[in-house]
């Protein structure tokens, strides 16, 4: 699954750049979360609750951050693990840019997942994505106390 997004954040880059790194932020963001924590300079470990209707499986996380330029861009490289319902994984690069006195975040995703999390993935996270996706967006912005608004095209 491929998916993506561009977002005007009323805020400087910097700003922006401090709250995606955040932990107390993205926990905020994340639905169901219950434990993010950095491990190291470039790794997180989290653990989320999920609500998939028949299944509430939980989620065990490692995230690594790669090609770090600060206040700029990163690639995030996640690999969850819900027990019987299989893995999942996915990757995303995150730019940020000047955009007046506003941030322009891009971000270019791509997911998969492996025994039944491919069977529900592909339609519970497939054809809600996007909704899932902005709606992050909007908690980061409410989070970090700045508008955050999505850029068609």
């Amino acid at each position: 699954m491929d998916f993506g997004g561009r977002y005007r954040v009323a805020a400087g880059r910097d700003a922006v750049w401090t709250a995606l790194n955040d932990t107390e932020i993205l926990a905020a963001c994340i639905p169901g979360c219950k434990r993010i924590d950095w491990v190291s300079e470039s790794a997180l470990e989290l653990e989320v609750a999920v609500n998939l209707g028949v299944a509430h499986p939980t989620f065990k996380g490692d995230l690594l951050l790669s090609d770090v330029l600060p206040a700029h861009r990163y690639t995030l490289t996640g690999q969850g693990r819900g027990g019987l319902l299989g893995k999942a994984q996915a990757s995303a690069d995150i730019t940020l840019a000047d955009l007046g006195s506003d941030t322009l975040l891009s971000f270019k995703a791509t997911g998969g997942a492996s025994g039944q999390m491919m069977k529900l993935g592909k339609a519970l996270i497939g054809n809600s994505a996007q909704r899932i996706i902005d709606g992050f967006f909007e908690r980061f912005g409410e989070a970090m106390g700045a508008e955050v608004t999505p850029i068609e095209g």
